[in-house]
Parts: C-alpha cells; sequence; structure tokens
C-alpha cells in the first residue's frame, strides 16, 4: 500500500477509527494491538502487542490475554465494508456457541480475522507462537471452530464483499467508491 492501512480515510475517518466505532457499536469498548502512542492520538484504548513482528496471530493472541470477558470479537482494521448487522449477529454467536470460535468460512476458506474468539484460546494460541507459527489458519486447525457458511453470512452482504479488506491502492481507491454511493457514508 506505500502507507499504513489504518490511518487511510474513508469519509473523512480513518479506517482504525471508522472500525473502532463499528465495533462499539456492538460490542465493549475496543481496544487497538499495536502503538499505544500513536492509537491514543486518535482517542482510541490500545493494549502493545505481546508478539510484535508475529503477525495476526501475535496480535489475536495479544487481545485475547487483554480480554476482560470470555469471548471477543477480533476485526482487522482494513476491512472497509464490514456491516453494524454483521458484528452484532457475531458478537450474539459467539457466546451461544460450544466452539472455541466462530469464523464465517468464504469460498472454502475461514475468515479469522472478523471472528468471535473464547479466551481458552489465548492459551492454544501462545503454545502455537512460542512454536514458531504465525498463520491463523493453521492455528485454527488446533480448536473447535464453528463455521459459519457462506449461505449464512450472505445475508448481511449479498454482495459477498463483508472479507474484501483494502491490500492495494486499488482495493482502496474501489472501497472509497463504493462507500460514497447509496450504502455509504
Amino acid at each position: 500500500m506505500g502507507s499504513d492501512k489504518a490511518q487511510l480515510e474513508l469519509g473523512g475517518v480513518a479506517m482504525i477509527v471508522r472500525v473502532a466505532r463499528l465495533v462499539e457499536s456492538v460490542a465493549a469498548a475496543p481496544a487497538v494491538i499495536g502503538n499505544p502512542e500513536a492509537h491514543r492520538a486518535l482517542g482510541l484504548r490500545a493494549i502493545a502487542d505481546d508478539w510484535p513482528g508475529a503477525g495476526p496471530l501475535g496480535g489475536i493472541s495479544t487481545a485475547l490475554r487483554a480480554a476482560a470477558t470470555p469471548w471477543s470479537l477480533i476485526v482487522a482494521t482494513d476491512l472497509p465494508y464490514l456491516t453494524r448487522e454483521w458484528l452484532a449477529y457475531l458478537v450474539a454467536r459467539g457466546p451461544a456457541s460450544s466452539a472455541d470460535a466462530v469464523v464465517a468460512m468464504n469460498e472454502g476458506h475461514p475468515e479469522p480475522l472478523c471472528a468471535m474468539y473464547h479466551e481458552r484460546t489465548e492459551r492454544v494460541f501462545r503454545g502455537l507462537l512460542e512454536r514458531g507459527v504465525r498463520k491463523v489458519t493453521q492455528a485454527l486447525l488446533d480448536i473447535r471452530v464453528d463455521s459459519i457458511p457462506p449461505a449464512e453470512w450472505k445475508r448481511f452482504d449479498s454482495d459477498g464483499l463483508l472479507f474484501k479488506n483494502m491490500n492495494s491502492p486499488e482495493d482502496y481507491e474501489e472501497a472509497k467508491a463504493r462507500l460514497a454511493g447509496p450504502r455509504g457514508e
């Protein structure tokens, strides 16, 4: 991307703030995993990453360690098409599940960066990180996952964009254009 995706603006709001507000609308006050000073400047509560350089699995493990509740909603900051309705559904489904995580499936692959995780997964993820595992999808193999099929999550987004993230300047331009339309801000 050439810059920090979390700082990119959609509708005049940094992605990280936009996602935090969305999460806050359905769950407790969110915490951002990363540089506390940089995120506090945006008015966000931040927690230093226990596993810097370990990617999303390290961030998830850190968030679960710091969580004050049994279930945590984990959301990446580069998902511009998330909806409040989808996140509310996830937040309700987590505590109702007997699994360790509630994760949507998209074209046969899990979407672990917009999911619910139970606190018991933290020790599993920590153990994996200590052994050098960095892929969240690999970590999911060591826990019980309540998978949400596309037919179920597409009720919240018939276009199938919920999990489309911004990995390139073209993705960012597309998100700006889509969100400026009737669905947008």
